[in-house]
């Protein structure tokens, strides 16, 4: 595209490796969660509703300085990983924990609305019949709320892709190890003469986030059909 540079290439991606990264890893953490808060009954439920919504609330360079004070190379976490050769501060893989944690909320919502619109008797019926609690998640739970499901995914991977603020506090902005794409926009609309160079990159965002939502509405669909059809 006219007006990119092989750096830009590059921090697209970039993006879309962390995007990905931070989707598959915290949908199952998102699932389980959204399954905690839809059906669970404890006590410490509303500080759990409470830890989810955080970044959502949370300056979005709060939250990259907490995780820099947490996994940064002498944070209280990061200095022991870094003993077994695991590093989040300045690498890409920080840059998808960053993501990851800020798209969290968005992953969890649309799955715990799914759980929590599914009819208690169904399940109920399922353990009367000896499946256990295992079973009647995957074979019953899973499959009424993938709508639900796929929603929260896609949600996840466009804000991920998105994420800037937490990003560009914990791992910075190094060209070809964290350059994302919203910090690529960032730095040239701040370049003399970059203003060709923004627009072609926002192009690029814009083409990624209707793809994305074209891909949640076809999955969303199909969930849906696959769903009706094994209930």
């Amino acid at each position: 595209m006219s007006g990119l540079t092989p750096e830009d290439f590059a921090a697209v991606l970039l993006s879309l490796k962390v995007a990905l990264a931070a989707t598959l890893c915290g949908m199952p953490i998102a699932l389980a969660t959204a399954f905690a808060q839809a059906r669970g009954r404890f006590a410490a439920r509303v500080l759990l509703d409470a830890a989810v919504t955080l970044p959502l609330v949370l300056p979005p360079v709060a939250t990259g300085y907490v995780l820099l004070l947490l996994f940064g190379r002498r944070g209280l976490i990061g200095e022991w990983l870094e003993k077994v050769g695991i590093v989040f501060a300045f690498d890409w893989t920080g840059a998808a924990l960053a993501a990851g944690i800020m798209a969290f909320p968005l992953m969890v919502r649309p799955m715990r609305l799914a759980i929590e619109a599914i009819d208690r008797e169904v399940d109920e019926v399922a353990r009367t019949l000896g499946a256990g609690a295992v079973i009647r998640f995957f074979r019953v739970t899973l499959p009424l709320a993938a709508p639900g499901v796929a929603a929260g995914a896609i949600l996840g991977f466009a804000k991920a892709l998105g994420e800037f603020g937490a990003t560009i506090t914990f791992v910075a902005a190094i060209p070809g190890e964290t350059l994302t794409l919203p910090a690529a926009i960032y730095g040239a609309t701040q370049s003399p003469g970059g203003e060709a160079r923004a627009a072609a990159l926002c192009l690029v965002a814009a083409a990624i986030a209707i793809a994305a939502v074209l891909v949640s509405d076809a999955v969303g669909r199909w969930a849906g059909r696959a769903s009706r059809g094994s209930s």
